[in-house]
């Protein structure tokens, strides 16, 4: 592909008829894009455990759980787990790494388990896994490292 065709790949959306579509959605629209469907089956404190099937919308251009969804499901909901040891918030992401092991078609029930590593004063540490709900088969392993932002004791 040509520079071009690289450049106009990239911003395609940018025209006046999709601007006022995209800039029409409402805020944190990309989280509920994502989140959309999902169920939560288990929470303790540390461990959450959810569940969704793979919708249609998620998919990327091979007909699969796209990656980015999969990263956001990571950030999400590794930073949910975090309340559930009572956490005020859930501060900001410092880092996240995912390895992507194997690949999740349409309609496939899929369960994401996050598990707080360790949440201390200023930082905390979580691993989100994603199964395939019937036969157990590791999709994606996730690590989320987030900042606790330290309330100001002034």
């Amino acid at each position: 592909m040509d520079l071009e065709s690289v450049k106009r790949y990239l911003e395609k959306g940018e025209d006046d008829k999709n601007r006022s579509t995209v800039e029409g959605l409402p805020l944190r629209y990309f989280e509920r894009f994502v989140m959309q469907g999902i169920h939560v089956d288990l929470i303790e404190p540390g461990r959450l455990v959810c569940s969704m099937k793979v919708p249609p919308r998620l998919l990327n251009a091979g007909n699969f759980l796209h990656g980015g969804a999969t990263a956001t499901l990571v950030d999400l909901l590794g930073s949910a787990v975090i309340y559930t040891v009572g956490a005020q918030f859930t501060g900001v992401s410092v880092e996240i790494n995912v390895s992507y092991l194997d690949a999740a078609y349409v309609d496939e029930e899929i369960e994401i388990e996050s598990r707080v590593l360790r949440v201390g004063k200023a930082v905390g540490v979580v691993s989100v896994e994603l199964r395939k709900k019937k036969s157990g088969k590791i999709i994606a392993q996730g690590r989320h490292t987030k900042y606790l932002a330290v309330s100001s004791k002034m």
